[in-house]
């Protein structure tokens, strides 16, 4: 069929009525501005390489950059790998290069007048910053950096020094957020253009890059700088549980309370299987308060108090033996374990980094000679913190089973919080008690007061003369 006719096979290029030829040949258009690979024509074929190609050529000639993070290997399986396959068989731009090229041009800057431009030149404009990482989170990046307030070359020397009198935690804390990511570092990696060009970002990460493991090192510092007080908070822990065990077991206040607790509850229950017990259950101390008198609102917590301040009122005060009860019940053991392992699995990772950073070279050898002397000091304080979690959890065993408990079923926390809760209910029927006692004083004076001046009363005599003496109860 004649080449042009309907159906036929397209004229070859430069021929009338087929393609223009291919910019830079002869009879052609000529190329676009900005060199060669300008875009090609609206549904011609290239694939997605040749797109991504061709848009880097179109962008140097002022076109809005997209900023993503690009993905350079497709996975098999993947969406890519599959538009790939598409694209070397047979892929059509479904948009018009051209009028993407107008709608995403960059606007060029308004002239303010020779006067201005003259200024400007003479000034010097600084070129625009090529910015790699997305936009956000370089954003957030560069407001983090702008709290240190110092050179990248001074902090890296600071944070690698392990100096925390330059760098507190906060800041630590902050560049571990944003350590760049393997993405990111690859991005970095692959960018051939000037370096210096880069935005204040991409300057952070590429600095943080030189030093291997960056991440792990300030972790590292993070570790130190928090580790005094780690130890200093689990070990005055760990001491207000050895001393709440102390005290409880040494009471000897508690003991007799205990003592008197245990006959009246073979009192009331002699003769039924509940009598004649040797002991009792720990928690049963607060039933106490559940068991009321027959005929008012006494409990057996009332009864209680009232019977020792009786005959033993030295004991009502037991409660001021008991000075770390209380913090105490606020802790658990199980707690302070996990921040005991924390601290001594810290250690490991801080041995494990020494060791890695033998191979580092040059860049690592403050940060090296920090971590020796910082581990050479910090082992005996972990060893020592190991051992005293020990003693106290030994400790906090025997107080169960003081207490006739079996420390897996009834542990130091149940104790605490028992023992606890039996000194406010103790305390506050006493000053239950108190009140009584002071109301019941309080009417029987209001009485005797209303009976004297009832005595007092004048009664005219026979005479007409007020007669003051007392009544006579035979008239």
């Amino acid at each position: 069929m004649p080449p042009g006719r309907p159906g036929g096979p397209p004229p070859p290029p430069g021929l009338p009525g087929g393609p223009p030829p291919p910019p830079g040949v002869p009879g052609g258009p000529p190329p676009p501005p900005g060199g060669r690979g300008g875009p090609p024509p609206p549904g011609g074929r290239g694939g997605l390489a040749r797109l991504g190609s061709n848009s880097t050529a179109v962008r140097k000639s002022s076109l809005k950059p997209l900023h993503w993070v690009k993905v350079t290997r497709a996975m098999q399986g993947s969406l890519w790998a599959e538009l790939q396959k598409q694209a070397d068989a047979n892929s059509n731009s479904e948009f018009d290069v051209n009028e993407l090229a107008s709608l995403f041009t960059i606007a060029p800057k308004t002239k303010g007048g020779s006067k201005s431009e003259g200024a400007g030149k003479s000034l010097g404009s600084k070129p625009d910053k090529i910015h790699l990482i997305d936009i956000r989170r370089a954003n957030n990046t560069e407001i983090m950096l702008t709290k240190i307030k110092m050179p990248l070359s001074d902090m890296m020397s600071s944070a690698l020094a392990l100096d925390d009198s330059v760098l507190d935690a906060d800041q630590v804390e902050n560049l571990i957020k944003f350590c760049p990511t393997k993405e990111e570092m690859e991005l970095l990696k692959n960018y051939t253009g000037d370096k210096d060009s880069l935005g204040k970002c991409e300057q952070f990460f590429l600095e943080l890059m030189k030093v291997p493991r960056v991440e792990s090192k300030f972790r590292i510092f993070a570790f130190k700088i928090q580790f005094q007080s780690q130890i200093r908070d689990v070990r005055r822990n760990l001491q207000t549980v050895a001393s709440a065990c102390e005290e409880l077991r040494g009471s000897e206040k508690l003991k007799v309370i205990m003592k008197n607790i245990l006959l009246i509850g073979n009192t009331l229950n002699e003769g039924t299987p509940r009598g004649q017990a040797v002991g009792f259950r720990l928690d049963s101390i607060l039933k106490l308060v559940e068991t009321r008198a027959t005929s008012s609102r006494t409990t057996l917590m009332h009864f209680l108090c009232k019977s020792l301040a009786g005959k033993s009122p030295e004991l009502l005060d037991f409660h001021e033996d008991l000075v770390s009860l209380e913090a105490a019940s606020k802790l658990q053991l199980k707690a302070l374990a996990e921040e005991q392992q924390a601290v001594v699995k810290g250690l490991e990772k801080v041995e494990q980094e020494l060791t890695a950073s033998e191979s580092d070279g040059p860049v690592s050898d403050a940060f090296r000679k920090t971590l020796k002397e910082f581990l050479d000091a910090s082992g005996a304080d972990v060893r020592a913190l190991s051992a005293l979690y020990v003693e106290v959890g030994r400790s906090a065993d025997a107080l169960s089973l003081y207490f006739g408990e079996d420390p897996a079923k009834y542990p130091f926390e149940q104790v605490a919080s028992t023992l606890l809760t039996f000194v406010g209910l103790f305390r506050k029927a006493h000053e239950e008690n108190l009140k009584q006692i002071e109301a019941e004083r309080k009417k029987a004076q209001k009485e005797a007061e209303k009976e004297a001046s009832q005595d007092r009363t004048p009664v005219k005599s026979k005479d007409g003369f007020a007669d003051r003496s007392p009544r006579s109860p035979f008239k």
